[in-house]
């Protein structure tokens, strides 16, 4: 049977201890001893989600990163690295840019961990898909008694959403999370944490980035749908991956980034994200939508068009 899940710089058995639902739901883990070994199996079909440590024998962490995002056999593999505790954040981010999907610190939280795990496991490309919608919420601080709040989603994927809420959340952000998806008849529950506060998110409401940390297989599946149906075309990278910018367009509000094209399915496509000209910095900016056209240049001329048009 093919490893699902290749280790390496890190004790896979110290994972098995961290992470027990490998070991109930039966996933294959498989070691590999040195960086070399590990892109040699990913080369051959083997892997859906590599786990890394910071020490490789043979190569440094973020070549190791940049040699699997850069081959087209090994590229679309889901990546999760773990750090030892006081790392500094400039690895974190360095690693982010090199093309990792997440990154975890020791100690580890094993129900993020998990959920992380189990995400990264269940998405089959190197792709989230974060679309706009506009769903009632209802939501229940963890740990405080402080009642049920409602508010709205103003985008969602299967590893969170962008929360509108009415009123200002103090002590924990951890939140139990209710909420139905347009013409959907299902009901969606869902554990969330607050990872950001979301200063797009206009008066009256205050904004939130939640990320699931628990979300059941049917509410996956319900999400999945939505942006299937929603969405034909998906975003071309996840969220905090470092992606060049081909150029940049100012409205009166926001400034409008466009994404370096990149070839898919034998036509072109072309993400565009968007933050608020206040406080704007380069790379941080949310994704809006993808265009394609039939070459880079049709691309590009697609999403100036659709900037031109909506923005």
């Amino acid at each position: 049977m093919s490893a699902q899940i290749l280790v390496s710089g890190f004790d896979g058995r110290r994972l098995l201890l961290a992470a027990p639902v490998l070991l109930r739901d039966r996933d294959a883990v498989e070691e590999r001893s040195t960086a070399r070994d590990l892109l040699r199996s990913l080369a051959r079909g083997t892997g859906r989600l590599v786990i890394l440590g910071h020490r490789l024998p043979d190569l440094p962490l973020l070549e190791t990163l940049r040699r699997i995002r850069s081959l087209p056999a090994t590229r679309d593999v889901s990546i999760l690295v773990l750090l030892p505790p006081g790392e500094p954040v400039e690895t974190e981010i360095s690693a982010l840019a090199a093309g990792a999907n997440a990154v975890v610190h020791r100690p580890f939280d094993q129900l993020r961990l998990e959920s992380l795990i189990a995400k990264l496991l269940a998405v089959p490309r190197r792709i989230e898909a974060r679309i706009p919608v506009q769903g009632r919420v209802v939501g229940t601080p963890r740990l405080e008694n402080a009642g049920h709040f409602y508010g709205l989603s103003r985008n969602i994927s299967i590893n969170g959403m962008l929360l509108a809420s009415p009123v200002a959340m103090v002590g924990s952000h951890d939140l139990e999370l209710e909420f139905y998806l347009p013409e959907e008849q299902s009901r969606v529950q869902a554990l969330g944490r607050v990872v950001r506060d979301a200063p797009e998110v206009g008066w009256p409401y205050v904004g939130y980035g939640v990320e699931f940390i628990l979300l059941p297989p049917e509410g996956i599946e319900a999400i999945a749908t939505v942006v299937s149906r929603l969405s034909s075309l998906a975003h071309l990278t996840p969220e905090q991956t470092a992606a060049r910018i081909r150029g940049t367009i100012r409205s009166d509000s926001w400034i409008y980034e466009l994404v370096e094209p990149v070839r898919h399915a034998g036509r072109w496509q072309v993400e565009i994200r968007r933050g608020l000209r206040e406080g704007w910095r380069p790379g941080f900016s949310e994704p809006v939508y993808v265009v394609e056209g039939h070459s880079p240049e049709s691309a590009l001329r697609a999403a100036k068009e659709y900037v031109s048009r909506h923005g």
